[in-house]
């Protein structure tokens, strides 16, 4: 099996790193800022769209490009400044397990992930079943 589209929109910078935490009766608490709620909820949005038709129950390998507004860049010139790849990796992965890709995205066993200026920014994603 093999999925493989492509988002176009302005992929979210904040990532699930930014959790905060407070404290309620001397205990630590966390919770999502809500620009973090807010890019979950978008990434959940798109990627609900292109859900495979049966949840990948094996091994995975995820492809990731991540395709940025490219400004004064060139396009498809390798972004080297923050968010970094894991931490955006994470946000997306944990939506794809909320929208039903997989189980759990410990299935993901082998992971590429690339960040880029574009001129047509958004997420591009293939995910191939292992064996």
């Amino acid at each position: 099996m093999m999925t493989e589209f492509f988002m176009a929109m302005d992929p979210p910078t904040c990532t699930h790193q930014e959790k905060q935490i407070h404290v309620v009766n001397g205990k630590p608490v966390f919770y999502e800022p809500q620009e973090v709620k807010a890019a979950r909820q978008k990434l959940q949005a798109h990627l609900a769209k292109h859900r495979p038709e049966k949840m990948y129950d094996g091994g995975v390998r995820l492809v990731v490009k991540w395709c940025f507004p490219k400004g004064r860049h060139p396009d498809g010139a390798y972004r080297t400044t923050k968010p970094d790849t894991d931490n955006l990796q994470k946000l997306l992965k944990d939506c794809m397990t909320a929208t039903g890709f997989w189980k759990d995205d410990a299935q993901v066993a082998s992971e590429i992930a690339e960040k880029f200026w574009a001129e047509i920014p958004g997420i591009y994603i293939r995910l191939e079943e292992l064996r």
